[in-house]
């Protein structure tokens, strides 16, 4: 498996931005398709984006469309998730997870969708 540590969380007003890191242990995310999930308490874990290695393909969820930005850095082997315009309601721990690419399949957005998952780091937003 792949190891994923996540970092970038804490503690920002409404109306900020965070840029969050997702480091793989190795070089192992050229086939891979890496996601972003959050959970917030007492909530079930809910997709938040997606990106493909090799080609950058991403792919939004509506709650943070427009205003948040995946993307990959190659040399650093890390995937990044920029959220601008926080709201309270992004507060959540925030997960970056896994997979080998399979472009057969249309969406990787539920979580059973991955196999490697990071700690998680926690991003809360006040008002």
């Amino acid at each position: 498996q792949v190891q994923l540590v996540e970092s970038g969380g804490g503690l920002v007003q409404a109306g900020g931005s965070l840029r969050l890191s997702c480091e793989a242990s190795r070089r192992t995310f050229r086939s891979f398709l890496v996601g972003w999930f959050r959970q917030a308490p007492g909530k079930e874990r809910e997709f938040v984006a997606s990106i493909t290695w090799s080609l950058g393909s991403v792919h939004y969820a509506d709650s943070v469309k427009g205003r948040s930005t995946i993307s990959r850095d190659n040399g650093k082997n890390t995937v990044y998730l920029q959220i601008s315009n926080l709201k309270p309601e992004d507060t959540a721990v925030y997960y970056c997870a896994s997979e080998v690419y399979d472009s057969g399949k249309a969406y990787y957005t539920e979580s059973q969708d991955f196999g490697s998952w990071g700690q998680g780091t926690q991003v809360t937003v006040s008002s």
